[in-house]
């Protein structure tokens, strides 16, 4: 995903850290993970290249020049990293709700907010997921999540067939498992090769072959296929110790499925 600032956005995608430690439909009622599901401590994995999701995602006023610009930047800053941790805590509603106020006091903050994305996703407002995901990859063309993410959404407006001919072509991933889900989603296939091809890679790769595996059955709209892998991808050493904001959004599918991790 790409970092909200242009002073922290990437070209290419980072690699993951190669060693651990680095939808129930949701409707009104937002779902609250419960401590069960979250319990594990979040350590970061040591590597030298950091995961854009672990990057803070505004920037305080660093490229806002106007007269009293730079408090309002901060402030959407600040709205932005509550909105993450209100996601990572399973409040969806909530984290939409600093999002949109990160938007209200930083206008240039929504072309780059793919998290607000993730929670229009799993508060089933589709149409506006896909309309972000969108602004993200116009700002950002090499983002293979996003593209993906676009798909997910349309998949569940118009249908897989339509979503594909609509699909958002980005750049060469630098991560062999996202280049293989991009090819799947794109193209169709076989999702368990997915799954398998990586089954015996590092823990950043099992979790994100597990999880979009998951998440390709569920734009299938086959959630009985899709559940496995995406409690796999919760349980794997990467999922419950890595601190990645995807590792928090796999917990949050399972809670609005009301899946368990058992």
């Amino acid at each position: 995903m790409a970092s909200t600032s242009p002073s922290l956005r990437s070209a290419v995608s980072f690699p993951f850290p190669t060693a651990a430690g680095a939808r129930a439909h949701a409707g009104s009622a937002q779902p609250v993970v419960s401590p069960k599901l979250l319990s594990s401590p979040f350590r970061a994995a040591p590597t030298n290249a950091v995961p854009r999701r672990l990057l803070l995602p505004a920037s305080a006023g660093v490229w806002d020049f106007r007269p009293g610009g730079a408090g309002g930047a901060a402030a959407a800053s600040l709205a932005v990293r509550r909105g993450m941790q209100l996601f990572r805590q399973g409040d969806v509603a909530g984290s939409l709700a600093e999002f949109d106020r990160a938007i209200e006091l930083d206008e240039r903050q929504k072309q780059y907010l793919w998290q607000r994305g993730l929670s229009l996703y799993y508060l089933d407002r589709f149409k506006e997921g896909a309309e972000q995901f969108r602004l993200d990859v116009a700002a950002n063309p090499n983002d293979t999540e996003e593209s993906i993410w676009c798909f997910l959404c349309e998949a569940q407006l118009y249908g897989v067939e339509e979503a594909r001919k609509r699909f958002l072509e980005v750049g060469l991933d630098s991560r062999p498992v996202m280049r293989e889900a991009y090819a799947l989603f794109k193209d169709g296939g076989d999702p368990e090769k997915l799954s398998s091809n990586f089954s015996s890679s590092s823990d950043g790769e099992i979790f994100y072959s597990s999880l979009y595996t998951g998440l390709y059955y569920e734009s299938q709209k086959d959630a009985e296929s899709a559940k496995p892998h995406i409690v796999a991808a919760c349980r794997s050493p990467y999922g419950s110790r890595s601190g990645d904001y995807m590792a928090s959004l796999a917990l949050v599918h399972c809670q609005c499925r009301n899946w368990t991790l058992e």
